[in-house]
């Protein structure tokens, strides 16, 4: 069954940095494009980064220059470097392929907030 474990949230003020790591296990993690996604309050889930087998990124608008994904296939890991974090990043982060596999992780919570 494939898992995935995130972690790394927390609260922070705006400008701010958080790194966030999600490990997969129970898939060929290596073969698969790697998708950070997030859910605010009342919001629909969507993808914010994604990172390919070969290491190509693409970044939803509202991130770009801000956020930086990177995977180590070595450890089934993929990460979210988050630098000026904003009030708006404030979301649950979970990392997934897509179409997304169940179960999703628990999730990791960012809060951006003076």
């Amino acid at each position: 069954q494939v898992q995935f474990v995130e972690s790394g949230g927390g609260l922070v003020h705006p400008g701010g940095s958080l790194r966030l790591s999600c490990t997969a296990s129970g898939m060929l993690f290596r073969l698969y494009t790697m998708h950070w996604y997030r859910e605010a309050p009342g919001k629909q889930r969507h993808v914010v980064a994604s990172v390919d087998s070969d290491g190509a990124v693409t970044y939803m608008d509202s991130v770009r220059g801000r956020f930086t994904i990177s995977r180590d296939n070595t450890k089934n890991m993929v990460y979210l470097q988050m630098d000026s974090l904003k009030p708006e990043d404030t979301a649950v982060y979970y990392c997934n392929i897509l179409p997304p596999t169940t179960p999703w992780g628990q999730g990791t919570q960012v809060t951006v907030a003076s």
